[in-house]
């Protein structure tokens, strides 16, 4: 029975941390899609009612929800979160973050999970704000925002449903970026997501950024864990990838693996779609960024330490100091020398798609911060 339960929740959590990848293309066998698709048809109604982002309940991490007279460590926020052994931010920091979480509802009663979700899918948005939005702190406010996620099921078949309910999805993260530009007006701006939420970035950055004086604010866009062909894509998006690590207003994303990386289950799928411009989409054109080096298709040669641990639990992560390397290949960020041992979440292919923020955040954080320098100069 133990030995059951435990295969079910390393199922649920690949389907997870998969799911938030790939989008709409069909992977797997009838067995797996028949056990995780949410059930009947897509009804924009079922997720709830949505959300207003004038209101605090809206937001998963807001700037205003604690004042700032308040220490470190009595702020009940994610994305503000710090290791116990580093020294507090000073709270005058100029840019603000807009990040987007993850796909954390697991459920199939539905396509979309509503606002607020139950208290394990609360706990998951409070998880992935930490280990990845909290990386930005440094730099500035975080914004996140809460929204009505497509489920994990929608991204494992080409059909309607699952098309709708991440158009469903993207209009409450497009909502939410138009209250974020009114409440800051001017001023730079950080961009980030992950899975699901890179997803939504890149939405975002095609139809709000490319094109307008918005994407003069930009300090960098951090689009991870989904491809972006840079023959195909990128141009659409609007930014330049990022080729020197103190160039301002580009984009980074990279996916991790491991050595011997097998991510054909990614690019077996994604490569039979058009980008956005309308031109194939192969894995060698992938964009990759370093978040050690910060550099395009970059090599690195000294570490950077901040990677965050998780324990047991799940609920009191650590920070280890020993130096992560990694280098791009063939669009893939690759880890260098042993493996970390970081529990069950590593992924078929030795596939590091749940850490691709956790390996980095010390490398991230110095990554945006030093970016912002570059920008305010």
């Amino acid at each position: 029975m133990c030995a059951r339960r435990f295969l079910t929740i390393i199922f649920v959590l690949t389907l997870l941390f998969v799911a938030g990848a790939f989008a709409i293309y069909q992977w797997g066998g009838r067995v797996l899609i028949r056990e995780a698709v949410p059930k009947g048809h897509f009804e924009a109604a079922e997720a709830g009612g949505g959300p207003d982002y004038t209101q605090l309940d809206s937001w998963l991490c807001h700037p205003t929800v604690f004042g700032p007279d308040k220490s470190i460590q009595d702020i009940d926020d994610p994305c503000r979160w710090q290791p116990p052994q580093e020294v507090p931010y000073d709270l005058k920091r100029y840019s603000q973050t807009f990040y987007i979480h993850p796909t954390t509802y697991l459920e199939r009663d539905r396509w979309n999970a509503p606002l607020h979700g139950d208290q394990q899918t609360e706990f998951r948005n409070d998880l992935f704000a930490q280990t990845q939005a909290s990386a930005f702190y440094g730099s500035g406010q975080v914004w996140a925002p809460r929204y009505r996620q497509a489920a994990y099921g929608a991204f494992l078949l080409r059909s309607e449903d699952a098309e709708k309910a991440l158009d469903f999805a993207y209009q409450d993260v497009s909502a939410a970026f138009d209250e974020f530009l009114k409440e800051n007006p001017q001023g730079p701006i950080i961009l980030a997501g992950h899975s699901q939420g890179a997803l939504h970035l890149e939405r975002l950055l095609q139809e709000k950024v490319a094109g307008t004086p918005l994407s003069k604010r930009i300090v960098a866009a951090y689009v991870v864990g989904w491809p972006i062909s840079t023959t195909s894509d990128l141009q659409a998006l609007g930014l330049p990838p990022c080729r020197a690590p103190d160039q301002s207003g580009c984009i980074l994303s990279w996916m991790t693996f491991g050595d011997p990386a097998n991510p054909n289950f990614i690019f077996d799928q994604w490569t039979k779609t058009k980008g956005f411009n309308g031109g194939d989409r192969k894995q060698v054109d992938t964009l990759c960024v370093n978040p050690v080096t910060g550099t395009q298709n970059g090599v690195a040669q000294k570490g950077v330490g901040g990677m965050i641990v998780p324990s047991a639990d799940l609920r009191t992560p650590t920070v280890s100091y020993d130096a992560v390397l990694a280098h791009c290949d063939k669009g893939l960020l690759i880890l260098d020398g042993p493996l970390p041992a970081l529990g069950p979440y590593v992924l078929p292919g030795n596939n590091y798609h749940a850490y691709d923020y956790a390996l980095f955040w010390g490398a991230i954080r110095r990554d945006a911060e030093r970016r912002l320098g570059a920008w305010q100069r």
